[in-house]
């Protein structure tokens, strides 16, 4: 299927395939042509440029969309979205004075997702998460991380990663798998942490390999979870199965995580909450991408990563989600672009970038997605009739979509 658009009000993030991240001062550019043309074939973009050389030949369908702006789908490179029930009852404890930490110290958390997700069958977490998963598309969600972390037993962890399979083989999204069991310690192994290391390392990373269930491996490396010791230990026995690092650091304390996911070539470290000059020192000089999920920031009430600290210095960033039950239930990448813009004092090319490219660098993913390019996938926002792109983070709470296009095909 050829499928022309014409009259696009703003092609946004028109790259050549060189471009596979952008970073510092690199990143308040956002290529764009006004009043142009995108010519897909099947699943892959073929052609663009201004509709002053559009050529409209050997064309099954043209597409008029005076008045709106295209970009690329978003890509967030981190998200929990495999999960059972809910957690707004915690919701409300935090409303009536209980912190985060507090919550996770009575048993709640992630321990509470943990005992949802080990009663739930493998068919229903699969048609819940499913349903997110569909619900994302219609945001402008092109391309998804998902992380297990909510089994916390062998039995639990391979079946979120069976589940997070079986979207990739059902979903038209681009789909990329995490290990997370080293997200929280079980009440099992609460006095021997080392016993559930051992677990994750001898027992589960095995079976994982086995079943070719992950892509990448993530720790939560943070004070009462998993120290930089640990972190190393379930990194390292992870190398010989090819699972890349991708790590949770510095949400609350800064303790060294940063320069150990760098000295692991870690693909991103994400959350940086709480951030020091070492850490920023360290990352400057690696190929480690920082990730920033202001929507957790925002729903906890904790500081939002120091995003200008990290573009000043040169460095590329990323936004995602964080999509989870406890700490930010939303997918909505509209809205995290609204947040870094606001909360974050990133300029909205800054934010769209971190949204597009970098997310799909975050995901090892933007040889083929992240822009508008020739040989990319044709995933597509199409926009409501607006003045601007800049409108997007301003209008926040909105939804600017139109339509969305995964593979070179409209989702209903």
């Amino acid at each position: 299927m050829n499928i022309l658009f014409t009259h696009i009000k703003e092609l946004l993030q028109t790259r050549p395939k060189s471009e596979v991240k952008v970073m510092g001062d690199s990143m308040k550019d956002l290529p764009h042509i006004k009043n142009a043309f995108l010519r897909i074939q099947g699943d892959t973009i073929l052609d663009f440029g201004s509709m002053a050389d559009v050529v409209i030949q050997e064309t099954d369908e043209v597409i008029d969309v005076t008045g709106r702006i295209i970009l690329p789908s978003w890509c967030d490179s981190h998200s929990h979205v495999v999960y059972a029930g809910d957690r707004s009852q915690e919701f409300v404890d935090r409303l009536n004075g209980l912190s985060y930490e507090d919550i996770a110290a009575k048993g709640g958390g992630i321990l509470n997702s943990a005992q949802t997700l080990q009663a739930t069958s493998e068919e229903a977490l699969f048609e819940q998460s499913m349903e997110r998963v569909n619900a994302l598309i219609q945001l402008g969600t092109g391309a998804l991380e998902i992380k297990s972390g909510y089994g916390l037993s062998p039995e639990a962890e391979l079946k979120m990663l069976r589940v997070i399979k079986a979207i990739k083989g059902t979903s038209s999204l681009k789909i990329k798998a995490t290990f997370l069991g080293a997200h929280a310690i079980p009440k099992l192994y609460k006095t021997d942490k080392q016993a559930y290391i051992d677990l994750i390392i001898n027992t589960m990373l095995p079976e994982i390999h086995r079943e070719n269930l992950a892509d990448f491996v993530d720790v939560f490396c943070e004070k009462g979870y998993f120290s930089v010791d640990d972190t190393e230990q379930i990194l390292k026995a992870a190398m010989p199965y090819g699972l890349v690092p991708k790590i949770h650091v510095n949400q609350f304390n800064a303790f060294g995580g940063v320069g150990l996911g760098v000295k692991y070539k870690a693909l991103s470290v994400d959350h940086l909450e709480i951030l020091n000059q070492e850490d920023i020192d360290v990352l400057k000089n690696s190929n480690t991408i920082p990730v920033a999920l202001p929507g957790c920031s925002f729903f906890l009430g904790i500081p939002y990563t120091p995003a200008r600290k990290l573009i000043d210095s040169g460095m590329a960033l990323a936004l995602a989600s964080d999509y989870n039950p406890g700490s930010s239930p939303s997918g909505n990448m509209n809205f995290v672009v609204s947040l870094a813009c606001i909360k974050m004092n990133m300029t909205p090319e800054e934010a769209i970038n971190a949204a597009t490219l970098n997310g799909a660098y975050a995901m090892d993913i933007s040889e083929e997605y992240g822009s508008i390019t020739t040989g990319k996938k044709a995933n597509l926002i199409i926009t409501k009739n607006m003045t601007s792109y800049r409108q997007i983070p301003y209008h926040f709470g909105n939804n600017p979509i139109h339509k969305v296009m995964i593979n070179g095909e409209f989702v209903n």
